[in-house]
């Protein structure tokens, strides 16, 4: 199965570089979408609920110290031969790429998912609690 730096190898080919946050953002919603429209997640790795938003772990170790990011080693050839993962991060990427990363990031704070995993820790403070494919796919099935 991909992996999230596989589609945010996908997301910078299609998109150019992006800043750390606006990848991470991208690569949530592209696996957020994915569990609703396709029913079935684009790659394994999880999603946790950072002070800054949703974050794959794994896709933040192969960026850290870039900025814009313009690879993460990922192989976009993985999604690429998927066509209904092609379709799924298209479409996420024509909604959601032309949005600033303020935006992207007042988004997904105010979404269910991100807070829900969270629980009563403080904003700013560290959380590494995952955000669960379950509760992604219910809160975007009911927009």
């Amino acid at each position: 199965m991909p992996k999230s730096i596989d589609v945010a190898e996908y997301i910078l080919k299609r998109s150019g570089p992006q800043f750390p946050l606006k990848l991470q953002s991208l690569v949530y919603y592209s696996q957020a979408w994915s569990l609703t429209w396709d029913g079935r997640p684009l790659f394994d790795d999880e999603i946790q609920a950072w002070p800054a938003g949703p974050v794959a772990p794994l896709l933040y170790e192969r960026y850290l110290g870039q900025s814009p990011v313009r690879s993460v080693g990922g192989d976009a050839d993985v999604i690429a031969r998927d066509p209904v993962a092609v379709e799924t991060i298209d479409a996420v990427l024509e909604f959601y790429a032309d949005r600033d990363r303020q935006w992207l990031y007042d988004l997904t704070h105010s979404e269910q998912p991100w807070r829900e995993a969270r629980g009563s820790v403080l904003p700013g403070d560290p959380c590494e609690r995952a955000i669960s494919h379950q509760s992604m796919a219910t809160y975007y099935a009911s927009l």
